[in-house]
């Protein structure tokens, strides 16, 4: 009998495997979970009817195109319908992405504290990821471009950025891409640019409109509230449409993701109620934080980034564990190469308040 078996691509196993936020604390404790950016306000009631209706129907297949949904995306930003591609979240657009135009040998370039799906992405298309240093938690454009070889075939950028919470205004943005070659795909991960209300901000659309080879990613796990529907799309140049429409299934979005979706993207109201508290609650967050002496990253998405002290009794692992005993869930981001930090999603009026509390006990307790 043979003791051989399957053997996994070079690189496969080198990849460590992606760990969300942690969703809960001890049994018998009220838990308010701030650690993965899910919007406190919930989905659009339109988006649950729509969601609802679609269970009359579970033994059809989905329309294979999401031309109803990519409609609707078009109608909303203006764009054509035919230079959309949805997908299983804007997570599958990326690996369809990497699968497309990475390769054994090649190099993808991301910043050192970039969305941990890159390197996962890129790593399973046999290439290389490049991590390049960060100017004060914010990618650094001449870095990225200093970081070009002749194997660069992706640069992916997150904007604004996961875990940081920094954006590149649009200049920097064009700055970037001017200097790639242009047989190199600049992907623009624009995930939190719903919440971005800086008027030097560009989510990507108009660098995709004018560019080659330019691919702008979105989520409507975010501000829309349907992370547990899975649901992206990407806007891209005709010939990379055509690229992922070959290689992804067939079926890869659900009947009741495109139905939701649709609801959500056409139910102004309940985004810009979303976006309202945010803007609200993010700023006073960030206030009241910094008040008890702890550093707080300026951000533009629905999270912070603080930094907690080197000393014992006081690091973002202390933190952690007495947040966690009171049922305040962070995310940890040690994996992100931020050991010093722990990142907090905004969240209703109550759990805001409540991590203050809990951070002013934090701080003021006598170790």
């Amino acid at each position: 009998m043979s003791k051989t078996r399957p053997i996994p691509q070079p690189g496969i196993l080198a990849i460590e495997p992606y760990v969300p936020g942690r969703s809960g604390a001890d049994s018998g404790i009220r838990v308010f979970k701030l650690s993965s950016n899910e919007t406190p306000l919930g989905p659009s009631p339109r988006a649950k009817e729509a969601y609802l209706a679609a269970a009359a129907e579970l033994e059809r297949y989905p329309e294979g195109s999401s031309s109803a949904l990519r409609s609707a995306i078009g109608e909303r930003y203006g764009l054509s319908a035919e230079r959309i591609v949805c997908g299983s979240g804007s997570d599958e657009l990326l690996h369809l992405l990497a699968q497309a135009y990475l390769g054994d040998g090649d190099e993808a370039i991301a910043t050192e504290h970039g969305f941990l799906i890159y390197p996962v992405v890129t790593r399973a298309a046999g290439a290389t990821l490049v991590a390049v240093k960060e100017k004060n938690l914010r990618a650094d454009v001449d870095a990225i471009l200093a970081a070009v070889t002749p194997k660069t075939k992706v640069v992916f950028l997150a904007n604004p950025n996961n875990p940081t919470g920094s954006y590149l205004p649009l200049d920097e943005v064009k700055r970037l891409h001017a200097g790639l070659r242009p047989d190199i795909l600049f992907v623009i991960d624009a995930a939190y640019s719903e919440y971005v209300t800086r008027n030097d901000y560009e989510s990507g659309i108009e660098l995709v409109a004018t560019s080659d080879n330019v691919v702008m990613t979105r989520t409507f796990s975010k501000i829309y509230g349907l992370a547990a529907l899975r649901l992206g799309w990407m806007y891209a140049p005709a010939h990379v449409i055509d690229v992922i429409n070959r290689i992804r299934g067939p079926f890869n979005v659900s009947v009741a993701a495109m139905e939701a979706g649709v609801a959500s993207i056409r139910d102004v109201e309940h985004f810009d109620k979303a976006r309202a508290h945010n803007d609200k609650w993010l700023e006073w967050l960030t206030a009241e934080i910094a008040k008890l002496g702890l550093d707080v990253a300026p951000s533009v998405a629905n999270f912070l980034l603080i930094r907690f002290p080197d000393e014992a009794g006081r690091t973002a692992r202390d933190a952690d564990q007495f947040l966690v005993e009171r049922g305040l869930i962070l995310r940890q981001v040690a994996s992100y190469g931020l050991p010093a930090y722990l990142r907090l999603t905004v969240g209703t009026e109550e759990a805001n308040r409540l991590v203050v509390d809990a951070l002013r006990e934090f701080m003021g307790a006598k170790k």
